[in-house]
């Protein structure tokens, strides 16, 4: 057993921040009304319910209104995806859909869908091999009944951050709506949203210290919408279901935190980020650093090693006390090779050994350092074990 563990698996999922915790518990004993009720605790519950919108709204500098809150990113951007394409078919309008290879599950596999049961047109952009996408790439994609693009702010495998400004500008050269992911973006990067100039936005909250469960879309006014679950009239018809107020609340609490606390943590997390690419790079043979080297996430380092399957090298960092992934948290324990990393470039057997190491604000140097001395070992062993198998 290690005398310690470190995790570095923040782009998995992130602790609750204490001051979180604080702020969400009167919200499930003592003010427990359903927001959508007349009588005082009905309304206690419905104030604490826009107050939390009205903080969400003012860190992406939208109208509270815009806000519409769901179980998560996946909603978030199933909402956004079935939502827009299913108006925009019913409205006569294109049915042209934009997205990537490297986008999470979340948008693929509905895009994907999409096109296969209700056929829209879908294309897949080919990013480069550090992951990133240009407006150039995009306009040449662009057909006269585009009517979405999807494209993520930061990407969760290999951290590399697109220039979704540029982006959503050239989608609305041909009036085609634009969609960001920006779960893993969420808490580090910045999410106004007049300044990405996009047309929706997807957030989630446990990936910025808040309450797994809980998630918000942006949706401009004006942006067409059709409903993914119909039910009650709550956030204005665009997602039914009873509100989770304790959820909602940590959610605008931990992204309060997140935004007022981010010169604070943001130059630690770069520091601690750039001692480990670098660490790796200089120690350990036959390895390459996934993603683009300035332009990623400030708390994502992810590498690529030849001969080494990532499950086995997990598994082996586990028993050493090193909490990793090998990529998306969502795919961790499929055998087969990442699908990001294949639309890279890297053949099967270099996708099969991706790991991914984020920090948090937990991470420490001496938690760095003793990562870089277990490491190189655990790789030595696991490839040693693999070419003899071979």
């Amino acid at each position: 057993m290690p005398d310690r563990f470190i995790y570095l698996d923040h782009s998995a999922t992130t602790p609750v921040d204490e001051r979180v915790i604080a702020a969400m518990t009167p919200y499930f004993a003592e003010v427990y009304g359903n927001p959508a009720s007349v009588h005082r605790f009905g309304r206690s519950a419905e104030k604490a319910l826009e107050n939390s919108r009205e903080m969400i709204a003012k860190v992406l500098n939208c109208r509270p209104h815009e806000m519409v809150f769901t179980s998560g990113g996946s909603e978030g951007d199933n909402l956004a995806l079935r939502g827009v394409a299913y108006a925009a078919k019913k409205q006569g309008k294109g049915t042209h859909l934009i997205t990537s290879p490297l986008e999470h599950n979340a948008v693929g596999r509905t895009m994907q869908q999409l096109e296969d049961v209700f056929g829209l047109p879908t294309t897949f952009l080919q990013p480069d091999h550090t992951g990133n996408i240009t407006p150039e790439m995009l306009r040449a994609a662009m057909r006269d009944d585009t009517v979405l693009v999807s494209l993520m702010l930061a990407n969760n495998e290999i951290g590399t951050i697109l220039p979704v400004a540029e982006l959503a500008r050239v989608a609305h050269e041909k009036g085609a709506y634009f969609h960001t992911d920006a779960v893993q973006a969420a808490g580090q990067l910045d999410l106004d949203v007049q300044k990405l100039g996009v047309d929706l936005l997807s957030i989630s909250a446990h990936k910025f210290y808040g309450p797994k469960g809980v998630g918000a879309l942006y949706v401009r006014d004006g942006t067409p919408l059709m409903p993914a679950q119909t039910g009650g009239s709550h956030e204005e018809g665009r997602r039914s279901g009873t509100h989770n107020v304790p959820l909602i609340v940590g959610m605008a609490t931990a992204l309060e935190i997140a935004y007022a606390e981010h010169d604070q943590w943001i130059p630690q997390f770069i520091a601690l980020r750039d001692h480990l690419i670098d660490g790796v790079l200089t120690t350990i043979p036959d390895v390459e650093l996934t993603g683009d080297r300035r332009n990623r996430l400030p708390s994502h380092a992810s590498f690529v090693f030849k001969h080494v399957h990532g499950n086995t090298l997990l598994m082996h960092l586990d028993m050493k006390g090193i909490a990793a992934s090998s990529g998306s948290a969502c795919k961790t324990g499929n055998p087969e090779p990442s699908e990001v990393l294949l639309a890279l470039g890297y053949d099967r057997e270099w996708a099969m050994g991706g790991l991914r190491l984020t920090v948090g604000r937990r991470t420490t140097h001496a938690d760095i350092d003793d990562v870089l001395e277990v490491l190189p070992k655990v790789i030595e062993g696991v490839r040693r074990f693999s070419l003899a198998s071979a």
